[in-house]
């Protein structure tokens, strides 16, 4: 599909081609490829390189062109050239004013003057651009045609690797089928060289390579995500058993993994979009998303807004559309943006003269057409601040709403951080004997959210430590007694969220869990206003 698709703009006469890559030689293989390819392009034509050190080369001829450096002079020598031929220049960015600097205008000039002869002219001339870098001046914007180039299929990272055993034959290969299909797969998204790079890597190690060598691969995914600057890799050791409650949350997330699997297929699963998870601050919607990485096995990706958004006119498109390239790069991925009401706070305003409508436009897009699995996790404190546009069906697979604890949820984060923390038993020693301990501290919680139960539990232990002594429970009653819970300080804010929940999220809780709550609660009309849909999943 992707080389009818090249051979039918070669064959439209589209003048200009913009490729952004890093793999020059292979995008240049792959372009010979089809224009010498007679059945795809009807006609065959030369193949020219240029770079501004060496001028153009005639790659079918083997010879170079002499004085053709400077772009304006190569530009006239195309405009000339008297064959059907195709010309591929690399990085002829610069001259488009990179990173802030003066474009060449004169070279702008120049390619809008030859344009006319590329498309009309008697011979059937092609410029390709091809750089790691897009950008294009607003005068070229109309003639210039984007081309994406994907990165190499699982096929060609098998050739490569294969490829590399036969060359290396010294190197032990204690490699299975399915191993070696591992190992090849967990290098996709990455160019050839990166994955050649990762594999020699891999057997240079112990002179050998098998499927212990797994990580060495993922390392070098990590590598692309760090070079991009916007994307951060999320390093989680969390699992489920770390979060507290949220049981339909937790059951929806574990019935979706693997959906993206080849087993997944022959029902006809399609991989989930993503989630939205909204609700009251500190009730473990971001520790979800550390925790979905352990429980899928996928790279955990963080999405920052704040560092898409930058100075330069246009760079910050280019930002956006470089995060969600990488993130497809390396899928099956998890892309989290934590507090994502913040990142589009912009949209709608005409202060950033509409770059956060363009960015919040573009990522809406890529949610609704994305063919990579990437699954989205957002979370949102404020769900009142998002645009409607990213409210409805299709942009996310479910909303789930995440409420105050429930007696049984805070029963179960008391037990969490007590067992995380009572390593020793010398300090155990009291708090161990306390019959039903969880469930007391769970009554005497109410309207406690998990960080705050959490920081009850850390505080008593500093009690405990400055007085070198075991743990006490007159240390918990007293944290509680002295802590102001946020159920009490937005009181309103919770009322207003659980009112917008109640109609248009699920409830992250079990609904057994939700009844519970409503009986021990006795705020009546806090209970009564508890948020989200009672699916239990």
């Amino acid at each position: 599909m992707c080389a009818y698709k090249l051979s039918n703009l070669i064959r439209a006469r589209f003048p200009l081609i913009y490729i952004s890559s890093f793999e020059e030689d292979r995008v240049t293989k792959y372009i010979k490829s089809v224009v010498t390819d007679v059945k795809q392009v009807k006609y065959e034509r030369e193949v020219f390189t240029w770079t501004q050190t060496d001028g153009l080369r005639n790659e079918t001829a083997n010879k170079s062109i002499s004085d053709t450096t400077a772009p304006c002079k190569m530009l006239e020598y195309i405009r000339k050239y008297d064959k059907d031929a195709v010309f591929i220049l690399y990085d002829f960015y610069v001259n488009f004013g990179p990173d802030n600097r003066t474009p060449d205008y004169n070279v702008i000039r120049k390619i809008r003057d030859i344009i006319p002869d590329l498309k009309l002219g008697m011979f059937r001339k092609t410029i390709f651009f091809i750089s790691p870098e897009l950008l294009i001046p607003e005068a070229l914007q109309k003639e210039v045609t984007i081309f994406d180039f994907p990165l190499p299929n699982l096929g060609e990272i098998k050739t490569k690797f294969d490829s590399m055993l036969r060359q290396n034959s010294g190197i032990e290969a204690n490699l299975s089928d399915e191993d070696k299909d591992k190992l090849c797969k967990a290098a996709l998204g990455l160019t050839l060289q990166e994955a050649e790079s990762a594999f020699a890597l891999a057997m240079v190690n112990d002179g050998k390579i098998d499927i212990k060598d797994l990580p060495v691969i993922m390392e070098e995914k990590v590598q692309v995500i760090k070079k991009t600057g916007i994307l951060e890799f999320i390093q989680s050791d969390y699992s489920l058993k770390d979060i507290g409650g949220l049981d339909n949350l937790k059951s929806w997330l574990l019935k979706r993994n693997n959906s993206w699997s080849e087993s997944a297929k022959k029902y006809c699963i399609p991989a989930p979009k993503g989630v939205l998870v909204t609700g009251i601050p500190g009730c473990g919607k971001s520790l979800t998303a550390k925790a979905m990485s352990k429980i899928w096995q996928l790279p955990l990706l963080k999405l920052d807004f704040g560092k898409v958004f930058s100075g330069l006119v246009g760079s910050s498109e280019e930002n956006m559309r470089r995060a969600l390239k990488t993130a497809e790069a390396v899928s099956p991925s998890i892309l989290w943006i934590d507090e994502i009401e913040k990142g589009l706070s912009g949209v709608g305003s005409t202060g950033d003269s509409g770059v956060s409508s363009r960015i919040f436009g573009q990522f809406l897009t890529w949610m609704q057409e994305k063919e990579a699995p990437v699954f989205v996790i957002a979370t949102a404190n404020n769900i009142s601040n998002l645009p409607p546009e990213l409210l409805r069906k299709g942009r996310f697979d479910e909303i789930f709403f995440v409420d105050l604890p429930t007696l049984a949820e805070r029963k179960e984060i008391f037990k969490l951080h007590l067992e995380k923390r009572l390593k020793d038993k010398e300090v155990a020693s009291e708090i161990t004997g306390v019959k039903n301990v969880c469930t007391l501290l769970a009554k005497m919680t109410e309207g406690f959210i998990g960080s705050e139960i959490e920081q009850v539990v850390i505080s008593s232990l500093c009690d405990a430590f400055f007085e070198n002594r075991p743990l006490k429970f007159e240390d918990l009653e007293r944290n509680i007694a002295n802590t102001v819970p946020l159920s009490t300080t937005q009181r309103e804010q919770i009322l207003a969220l659980r009112a917008w929940a109640n109609v248009r999220a699920v409830a992250a809780a079990k609904t057994s869990d939700m009844k519970h709550y409503k009986r021990e609660d006795n705020d009546d009309d806090i209970a009564a206003s508890r948020g989200g849909r009672t699916l239990d999943f």
